[in-house]
C-alpha cells in the first residue's frame, strides 16, 4: 500500500554529487511532503533590505531538501513526480544581484524587495498592479551521474534548476534517472514567475510541496518532460497582452533586445522606475521564441499579461 511521508526539514544539501546517502527510502506511488526553505536559505527575511545582500553566504543559497531514494530506480528508468499540493510561504522576495540575470550591464547596482504573501491569491507589486500567486518548485532534480560537489544553480539532463513555470498543481515531471536509486531533491520555491527569470530571482518563497512518485522502469528520455492538466497561464488568460520583441541573428541578444524593449515599456508608460520594471519583467512576463527559421534572423518576444494591472491602468 502507497505511503505518506514527512521529509524531516533540517536534511538539506547544496550541492550535487552522484552518490549521496538518502535520507529518506521510498517506494513506487508514495508521496513525500517537503517543507523547503526560501532559495537564501533564510538569510533574509521579511524586513531584509537592499543592503543586506552585500553579506549574502553564497555557500548557503539553494538549500535542497534531499535526498529521496525509490526503491528499484536504475539508470534507463524514468522517474515521474506528481505535483499534487504547493502551498507558499507568508512572504518571499526578489532582487537583482550584481552580474547575474539577463542583463547585469544594464542593472549592475544590487536592489532586494520583500512581499507580503498573507493576501493568498496576489503579490501586490504596487498599488496597481497585482500579480496572481501561481507557485512552483525551480529545482527538482535526481542525482547526476558523475557529479561530484556540482553546483545546484545550472539546470541539466538530470531536471535541477529548471525554473519552468509550468510545473506547478498537476503537472507531472519526468526525469531520467541518473543513478541507483534516483536520489530526488527538491527546492528554491517562488510564488510566481515569468518564462525566463530575467533578473535572476523569481519571487523566492518557503513553501509545502506535497509530490507522488512513480518509477517507470524502461522508459529511457535524453532530458526532463512534463504534462500539464491544461491552459499554461489560466490566471491572466481573461485580458490582453502586450509585447516586445528583439531581432537577430543571435537569439541571446534577441532575449535580451526584448527585455530591454519591455523595461522601456513599462517604464514610460506605467511611470516605473527601470529597476522594477526589470523585477516585474522577471516575475511575470514571459520570453518566448517566436521564430528561429528564417535565414538565420531570429524573433524573441517579451510578453505581459495585462492582466497584472487594475482596471484603472491604462
Amino acid at each position: 500500500m502507497a505511503k505518506t511521508h514527512e521529509f524531516p526539514e533540517d536534511r538539506l544539501h547544496f550541492t550535487w554529487a552522484k552518490d549521496p546517502e538518502p535520507v529518506l527510502t521510498i517506494q513506487s506511488e508514495d508521496t513525500v511532503v517537503f517543507k523547503t526553505r526560501e532559495v537564501a536559505d533564510n538569510q533574509f527575511n521579511k524586513n531584509s533590505t537592499t543592503e543586506d545582500i552585500a553579506g549574502l553566504d553564497w555557500g548557503r543559497v539553494y538549500p535542497l531538501a534531499g535526498p529521496v531514494a525509490v526503491e528499484g530506480a536504475e539508470p534507463g528508468d524514468a522517474l515521474e513526480v506528481e505535483i499534487v499540493d504547493l502551498k507558499p510561504g507568508d512572504w518571499g522576495w526578489t532582487a537583482i544581484l550584481p552580474g547575474l540575470g539577463l542583463l547585469p550591464e544594464d542593472f549592475p547596482n544590487a536592489y532586494l524587495r520583500t512581499f507580503d504573501l498573507s493576501d493568498g491569491e496576489f503579490i501586490h507589486f504596487n498599488e496597481r498592479i497585482k500579480i496572481p500567486i501561481t507557485p512552483f518548485l525551480g529545482t527538482m532534480g535526481v542525482s547526476p551521474k558523475d557529479a561530484h560537489g556540482q553546483a545546484i544553480m545550472p539546470p541539466g539532463i538530470f531536471g535541477g534548476n529548471l525554473a519552468t513555470r509550468q510545473l506547478t498543481v498537476g503537472t507531472k515531471l519526468y526525469l531520467p534517472v541518473q543513478v541507483s536509486g534516483a536520489l530526488f531533491s527538491c527546492g528554491d520555491a517562488h510564488a510566481a514567475q515569468g518564462d525566463g527569470e530575467v533578473c535572476v530571482s523569481a519571487l523566492e518563497c518557503p513553501m509545502t510541496a506535497t509530490l507522488k512518485f512513480r518509477l517507470i522502469k524502461g522508459k529511457r528520455i535524453l532530458a526532463p518532460q512534463f504534462l500539464t492538466k491544461g491552459a499554461l497561464t489560466p490566471k491572466v488568460n481573461h485580458k490582453g497582452f502586450y509585447g516586445t520583441t528583439g531581432v537577430g541573428p543571435d537569439l541571446m541578444k534577441c532575449a535580451q533586445d526584448a527585455v530591454r524593449a519591455m523595461v522601456d515599456h513599462l517604464s514610460e508608460s506605467y511611470g516605473m522606475e527601470a529597476k522594477d520594471a526589470y523585477l516585474l519583467s522577471s516575475l511575470c512576463v514571459d520570453l518566448k521564441i517566436s521564430e528561429i527559421v528564417d535565414a538565420g534572423q531570429y524573433v524573441v518576444s517579451a510578453v505581459l499579461p495585462l492582466a497584472v494591472f487594475d482596471e484603472e491602468t491604462k
